[in-house]
Order: structure tokens, then C-alpha cells, then sequence
């Protein structure tokens, strides 16, 4: 059956006589596909894609076909392929950019902790104790006085707090020498 008789198959509303002749052209858009990187299911894709395309456009009253049949599907198909690639290259464009802002932000907090650390471990040892009985044993500041020996829990408290504000000073110390 030639491209005339397909149209005119088309025209009468014989479309699954047109399709089914069309479909054999299928395999040579599958080569195109594969020969551009693609799977086998993005040439069905493809080719199903530009099926539809054709057939809208042949529902158009000015359409006119100026070529084979497998030349209009085959430079559709070209385009369709095209605009997947640019789609998936895009996507993975944008999870490539995630990725490393990702890291990069983990890097960043993996440094502020090291550097924490670094003061932590540089502050006095009644200082620490006083720090992990707080934060990390979630004591009151009663308890807190009771095991440290303050007569207070008031005194406990401010001691927290020279711990705290030490402890400080020596990460903004580590850090601007870092950033030097």
C-alpha cells in the first residue's frame, strides 16, 4: 500500500488499516532511536508519539503531507527523541545539583562539628562534666549542683553559662583560623 492509499485510508476512517501499515515502519524508527542511545522502549515510545502527532495532524483541514510517510515519522520521531534526551538531561542536570549541594552542605556541617568538638575537648574538665550532665544526661541544674559540689543551683547555672560562652570563644577562634 503506498502513502496515497494510507491518506485515503485515513480519510474514509479506515484508520486501523492506515495504523496497521504504518506500524511497519517501525522498525527502521527503532534503529533511529537505538542509534541515538536510546531502549527499545523509548523507540516505542517514540514512534507512538509520533503516530499521534501525524494522525492530529491529519485531522487538520489544511494539513498537507509534502512527503513519504516514513520521512515525516522518521523527522518526527528525530525531534520527539531530541526533546526526551533534553528532558532527561535536564532531570539530570537538577539531581546533579542536589547532590551536590547536599554534599556540600554535609561537609560544611561535618567541619562546624569538627571544630565543636576541637573546643569542646579543649575546655577544662570541670567545664565537660559540667556540659554532659547538662545536655547530654539532661540533668537539672539541682542535680547538676548536687553532683558537682556547687551550694547552688544558681551557681550551677552561671558556671553553665562561663562554660558555655569558653567553649564558644574557642569555635570562633578555630573558625576564623579555618577561614585564614
Amino acid at each position: 500500500m503506498n502513502d496515497q492509499k494510507i491518506l485515503q485510508c485515513f480519510k474514509n476512517g479506515q484508520r486501523e488499516k492506515a495504523f496497521k501499515k504504518l506500524y511497519q515502519l517501525y522498525p527502521k524508527i527503532e534503529r533511529l532511536v537505538l542509534s541515538k542511545g536510546g531502549q527499545k522502549q523509548d523507540a516505542s515510545d517514540v514512534f507512538q508519539e509520533s503516530l499521534i502527532i501525524l494522525y492530529r495532524n491529519l485531522e487538520k483541514s489544511n494539513f498537507k503531507l509534502t512527503s513519504s510517510f516514513y520521512t515525516y515519522l522518521y523527522s518526527v520521531s528525530r525531534f520527539v527523541w531530541s526533546d526526551v534526551q533534553k528532558k532527561e538531561s535536564k532531570l539530570l542536570s537538577n539531581q546533579l545539583n542536589e547532590n551536590e549541594a547536599t554534599i556540600t552542605k554535609t561537609i560544611h556541617e561535618d567541619k562546624q562539628f569538627q571544630l565543636a568538638e576541637q573546643a569542646f575537648s579543649e575546655l577544662g574538665e570541670r567545664c565537660k562534666k559540667l556540659l554532659l550532665l547538662f545536655y547530654h544526661k539532661r540533668m537539672s541544674f539541682k542535680d547538676i549542683a548536687n553532683v558537682m559540689q556547687f551550694s547552688t543551683e544558681k551557681i550551677a547555672k552561671n558556671q553553665k553559662y562561663k562554660c558555655l560562652s569558653k567553649a564558644r570563644g574557642i569555635y570562633k577562634n578555630k573558625q576564623q583560623t579555618v577561614q585564614s
